[in-house]
């Protein structure tokens, strides 16, 4: 049922194995995977196998949970809502189904609640080994793809969820303490994924959700709890609109200077070149309409500017600096290896990045490699 086998260890003579994990890879064949800390083992020695008590009832609250899990989904989707796979470790659970839609968030809400309140009923739960056919006729549930012998061991929440299980789970629902649903996703064509917290886990989970609430209430004075959405929505949507006028500032300026620029332009080789850092933060769309116009009265233009923290380049190049072996993605790509990153494009216009953080030698090197390739390409 997709739990994780025990961990503890196995004392003999005074030896210790410390057991990670148990496998049974064949009927009757188990075996203990671990490390010797101590002594030595001998065949026929007295052992003693001491259980981490601890980290199996917390795996015991997960399975119960995704028990639990299995048949409120059933009970709100319907009975295609079959597992299909599941993981239960100390307090953290998975359980998956075959689905062609995500999951809504109501139907989750229903789900969590549910279960929920069934834990606060402390169902007992209870184990009894009997036939598959008297399982069968007390509604148990079978999983797909499982093997079961003659005789079958059924879980039982109440009355009300029956299972076919082998695993170890708690003696009443409401030992679960709690369970909380953290998200639901897509695992491949047509299953989904409910991951989960149960016990003390959910209850950490759901103690710093509430501390985080209550500094995002801080944080923006005034907003009740519920009002966090659309408030934090509107500031959102505020700060958009803030950098769009920014942006339009930033283009005003960067344009006005558009002169200077041109002045600032050298002669090499009878084509006026421009290789320089600009100011951070320009946008990609905003450099390469700089980069076009300053191409119009500047035969080969180089910009870099600091986005995000990382380098970006670009370059345009006029039709006399590619007759004479100047091309675009050539330069960018000779910056941008330099700091770390990759580019390219087209002889008249391209390009690229570096790497996350690069320092400002590395920068000053860039620029002073693509100048220098000028220079080589015009020779």
């Amino acid at each position: 049922g997709g739990q994780l086998s025990d961990q503890g260890k196995i004392e003999i003579d005074g030896g210790i194995f410390e057991v990670s994990d148990v496998q049974n890879p064949l009927a009757g064949v188990i075996v203990h995977r671990g490390v010797l800390r101590k002594g030595n083992l001998k065949v026929g020695g007295q052992a003693r196998a001491l259980i981490d008590v601890d980290r199996r009832a917390a795996i015991s609250r997960a399975h119960t949970a995704t028990h639990m899990v299995h048949k409120a989904f059933r009970e709100v989707l319907g009975e295609t809502a079959t597992q299909a796979g599941s993981e239960n470790s100390p307090g953290r659970f998975r359980f998956d189904f075959p689905s062609t839609s995500a999951v809504p968030d109501s139907v989750m809400n229903d789900v969590e609640a549910r279960v929920n309140e069934l834990l606060i009923s402390d169902l007992p739960v209870t184990a009894e080994v009997m036939s598959q056919k008297a399982a069968k006729a007390m509604g148990a549930m079978a999983l797909f793809g499982e093997k079961y012998g003659e005789q079958v061991r059924v879980v039982s929440v109440g009355d009300w969820a029956k299972e076919l299980c082998g695993g170890t789970h708690v003696n009443r629902s409401g030992q679960l303490g709690v369970v909380k649903l953290l998200s639901e996703s897509s695992i491949g064509a047509g299953v989904r994924r409910v991951e989960a917290l149960v016990g003390v886990d959910a209850y950490k989970f759901l103690a710093r959700e509430h501390v985080l609430l209550n500094s995002l209430t801080e944080i923006i004075k005034g907003a009740r709890a519920e009002e966090l959405p659309e408030r934090i929505n509107n500031l959102i949507e505020r700060m958009r609109q803030i950098e769009k006028e920014l942006n339009i500032v930033r283009s005003k300026q960067l344009l006005s200077g558009l002169s200077e620029m041109v002045a600032r332009a050298e002669n090499v080789k009878d084509l006026k070149v421009l290789v320089e850092k600009i100011s951070d933060e320009v946008e990609s769309e905003l450099l390469r309409k700089l980069c076009l116009e300053l191409a119009a009265k500047v035969d080969v233009v180089v910009l870099l500017t600091i986005s995000a923290n990382k380098p970006v380049i670009m370059s345009a190049v006029s039709t006399s600096a590619i007759s004479k072996g100047i091309k675009a993605g050539d330069l960018i790509k000779v910056g941008s290896t330099e700091l770390g990153g990759g580019g390219g494009g087209k002889q008249e216009f391209a390009q690229g990045g570096g790497a996350e953080g690069s320092s400002q030698a590395k920068i000053n090197s860039a620029l002073q490699l693509i100048k220098s390739a000028i220079v080589k390409n015009l020779s």
